[in-house]
């Protein structure tokens, strides 16, 4: 019995099939893989870069449409035909548009537990926004201007990046539940500029509210991380979040606003329908990559709203870049020189003062050189 059981137990062993292990991928895997990885990202560049020149060129051969159809004189009589009220709402709604813009920043800090003074805040989100809605290339030219300003407060850079990204995620919270609400509660206007059937439009709207109303349940559930280019930054909870739509659609509306009271008439297009209209061209200029969308939001806003006067809608569109963006521009410029002065002021008077100090210390310390000091000037 017990040689039948060991032969039986070795019968067993020796049919037994060998353990998995798992495979250890070799370099030459590797390199595969890393350059799989490469082509998937070049190919999806590729595809946004094509997205980019399409939208661009068809904005060109809009605008150039447009343009070509209206008289430099006509164009000039418009500009000069809007009225003083005009130009003042419309400076008013920008300067509220840019403090809500100082609130994207506030949020973010305060998401980071970082102090940071108003004023200083106030200046960095202001100029940041101004010149990178000017020139474009946000993520280089606002977050530059950020830590140019915000590392003279204390801030490092890994949470400079964190606030960009804090305050970019605002900046599209406001775009995605304007466009939706347009969408869903505006669904038959928004169909006799989008062609789309008001249902089609309706849905998309439901679907886009719906994406924001799922995000905030995600994020009330438990902390969330998400890791960009191996940077964790951890998201908002949903008191922030709440906070971050309201300033969004604050700023959207008040920016959207600046261009509606510019508009020769109002009564063709109500302004929910508007700021709607006015974010979807905005994401166009997003998409194209150009300076401020400069071209394309322009071209979709002539194909969008109905006017009876096309010069009347260019000249709308040409002071809303004068009064929205470049008097901006120009403010940021001057403040930043101006921020700059003193910042260099500052520290060319505490390097005096800290040479007085130490001349006075090197006094009481050795007196002998303060007298020979002294009598050698009175000799002189």
């Amino acid at each position: 019995m017990e040689q039948e059981s060991a032969s039986g137990l070795s019968g067993r062993a020796g049919n037994a099939e060998p353990v998995a292990q798992t495979p250890t991928p070799d370099g030459a895997q590797i390199h595969e893989d890393y350059l799989a990885r490469a082509r998937r990202g070049s190919i999806w560049q590729m595809l946004a870069i094509a997205l980019s020149l399409a939208i661009a060129a068809f904005s060109i051969y809009v605008l150039g449409r447009a343009v070509s159809a209206v008289s430099l004189s006509a164009l000039r009589q418009a500009i000069a035909a809007t009225s003083a009220e005009q130009i003042a709402s419309a400076a008013l709604l920008t300067v509220w548009s840019f403090l809500a813009l100082t609130g994207y920043d506030g949020l973010a800090l305060r998401q980071l537990n970082a102090r940071v003074r108003y004023k200083t805040t106030a200046l960095a989100s202001f100029t940041s926004y101004a010149i990178s809605f000017t020139l474009g290339f946000p993520l280089i030219t606002a977050g530059t201007v950020r830590y140019w300003i915000y590392s003279q407060a204390g801030l490092t850079a890994s949470k400079v990046a964190s606030l960009t990204v804090i305050a970019g995620v605002t900046f599209w919270f406001g775009m995605a539940f304007v466009l939706g609400a347009g969408l869903a509660f505006h669904a038959s206007a928004i169909s006799a500029i989008n062609h789309f059937y008001p249902l089609i439009n309706a849905l998309i709207g439901v679907s886009v509210l719906g994406a924001i109303l799922a995000y905030l349940v995600w994020v009330t559930i438990r902390h969330r991380h998400i890791s960009i280019k191996g940077f964790q930054l951890e998201l908002p909870g949903l008191g922030l979040s709440l906070g971050q739509i309201a300033l969004g659609v604050i700023d959207q509306c008040a920016a959207a606003g600046v261009l509606y009271v510019l508009l020769p008439s109002h009564a063709e297009l109500d302004f929910f329908t508007f700021a709607a209209t006015y974010v979807f061209a905005c994401i166009l200029g997003v998409l194209s990559n150009a300076p401020g969308g400069i071209g394309v939001f322009e071209a979709a806003m002539l194909k969008a709203v109905p006017v009876a006067s096309e010069e009347a809608l260019l000249a709308s569109l040409v002071l809303f870049r004068v009064i929205y963006y470049l008097v901006p521009f120009l403010f940021a410029l001057a403040f930043l020189g101006a921020h700059e002065g003193f910042h260099r002021w500052t520290s060319l008077r505490e390097a005096m003062r800290g040479s007085e100090e130490e001349k006075v210390l090197e006094d009481e310390i050795n007196p002998l050189r303060r007298w020979y000091r002294d009598n050698w000037r009175l000799r002189r």
